[in-house]
């Protein structure tokens, strides 16, 4: 079925958004947010194929209240103004990976957990390639905070965004919570 003017039944709409720490990309689909990721990942190319071939539908760059709305939801915990979102998701992937994202999204603002641990979490504490792999596949990153997995050695590795990014949205979150304000 091909897409008629006007019509974003089959489409994902993207916009670019400039964070503090890199250029990313945000989609939504029929009002729920598919894509919040580093434009220049690595793995670019198979998140956005994965995505068009599972929803079946093509990036077009438009915005929307949705995208807008999660661009300040972003600015806000940029600012630190904010440690949870309130946005519709879609989670697009297979069961496994679902799983591991729900799992993501239940690690507590400012606090961190390794491979191993979200293995067990999950289900199957023999599984932390699995579910690293799953981790890395995340294509809502920060809104699902992939960032707050690290190393049984308490280190950074493979985040999407880069190893920097992810010790400064981590030192974000931690300088949020002692701060005399706090965030909500």
């Amino acid at each position: 079925m091909s897409v008629q003017h006007g019509d974003t039944t089959n489409t994902i709409l993207t916009q670019l958004f400039q964070s503090p720490y890199g250029s990313m990309i945000i989609g939504a689909y029929k009002d729920q947010i598919c894509l919040c990721d580093w434009q220049n990942r690595a793995t670019r190319s198979r998140i956005d194929r994965r995505l068009q071939q599972g929803l079946g539908a093509s990036y077009t760059q438009q915005s929307s209240a949705l995208i807008e709305q999660a661009k300040s939801q972003l600015n806000e915990f940029f600012n630190a103004q904010r440690q949870l979102f309130d946005l519709p998701l879609l989670l697009e992937g297979t069961s496994f990976q679902r799983s591991v994202w729900q799992h993501l999204r239940k690690i507590p603002f400012g606090k961190t957990i390794s491979y191993q641990q979200l293995a067990s979490i999950n289900g199957n504490i023999k599984a932390v390639r699995a579910v690293a792999n799953a981790n890395a596949a995340n294509a809502i990153s920060i809104i699902i905070p992939c960032h707050r997995v690290i190393s049984s050695r308490q280190q950074s590795v493979g985040y999407a965004g880069g190893k920097n990014t992810q010790r400064a949205l981590i030192q974000l979150e931690e300088t949020t919570l002692h701060s005399p304000r706090g965030a909500t």
